[in-house]
């Protein structure tokens, strides 16, 4: 199945970081996958759009009285992205970070994501990124997909 994703780049992409003095969190990459999910139209409007704070999207209306104030009601993830030896990118099992994924989301009656989507959003995010993935052995771009609660 072939999903499509709306793509925003980034207008000010930021100079990548000397790969000999990463630390891990400390650097973020140009751009984020955002998708959103509604009662009766499941997940939808899957988007890459250029790093920023969440609240700036609407994907999180952070009032008080949400579920994720209330019971803290997130999920997240993390999968690496590095390149090979011949300079092509590839995932560390994915699928198995999708099916982490969707346990979580049942154990916290969060809706199930299609496995497939999941594994398509992540590779779109990380080919419009390529050039963050560090290329020093040993080294790796960390990928933290993510479910908050908003409502």
């Amino acid at each position: 199945m072939k999903y499509e994703f709306s793509i925003t780049k980034n207008p000010n992409p930021k100079k990548k970081p000397d790969p000999d003095t990463l630390r891990f969190g400390t650097e973020f990459t140009d751009h984020m996958f955002i998708m959103d999910y509604q009662e009766g139209e499941g997940w939808h409007n899957g988007r890459i759009v250029p790093y920023g704070n969440i609240l700036n999207f609407r994907v999180v209306n952070h009032w008080l009285g949400s579920v994720r104030s209330n019971h803290a009601q997130e999920m997240f993830e993390g999968l690496k992205a590095y390149k090979s030896e011949d300079g092509r990118v590839l995932l560390f099992r994915p699928y198995m970070n999708a099916q982490r994924t969707n346990r979580t989301n049942d154990r916290l009656c969060i809706p199930q994501i299609d496995e497939d989507l999941f594994v398509e959003a992540i590779k779109a995010l990380v080919k419009i990124d390529a050039d963050w993935i560090p290329q020093k052995e040993g080294t790796a771009l960390y990928i933290r997909p993510f479910i908050i609660a908003d409502e």
